[in-house]
């Protein structure tokens, strides 16, 4: 399953209010998607079989490892933004990270000038390293998460001055 019938799902699983969601298809593959809680926050995805008998009864219990509260890594409300600022969300739940490697300069800093289709980021999701490019030209007036830190689904990921 890509990445963009994944994200489909969780559009899906939000606009619905599903908690959990389980699809399994002999072509593409089993993925399991499961809110900690109604908000949608803590939503997690795996790609492998999980025996009926060890599958959680409550929602919260079904989130493997520990789940990330709302305001980890960031304040607890996001930054008031100017009329003409924007904020670049995470497209999916993963791990951000601000540079392609542990040793490689980082995509861009606070004050960079970005263009158009260029990748500020990567949101390693399910295994996959996924770009995440500017949608238009500006600057980047802040960065709101840390390198490394896991992100949920539409958290704002940085401030963007629209040029």
């Amino acid at each position: 399953m890509d990445v963009r019938e994944i994200k489909a799902l969780l559009v899906l699983m939000q606009q619905y209010g599903l908690v959990e969601l389980e699809i399994d298809d002999k072509k593409k593959g089993r993925v399991r998607l499961v809110r900690g809680d109604a908000s949608g926050l803590g939503a997690a995805a795996g790609n492998h079989p999980v025996p009926p008998a060890s599958r959680p009864s409550a929602p919260v219990a079904a989130a493997p490892a520990p789940v990330v509260p709302a305001t980890h890594g960031r304040a607890a409300q996001p930054p008031a933004l100017a009329e003409n600022q924007r904020f670049l969300t995470s497209p999916m739940v993963g791990t951000f990270y601000r540079a392609a490697s542990p040793d490689a300069a980082v995509f861009v800093e606070e004050g960079t000038a970005v263009r158009r289709g260029q990748t500020l980021c990567i949101i390693e999701a399910m295994k996959m390293m996924n770009e995440i490019e500017a949608e238009t030209a500006g600057r980047i007036v802040k960065i709101l998460c840390e390198n490394a830190q896991p992100v949920e689904y539409g958290q704002p990921l940085m401030v963007v001055e629209i040029a």
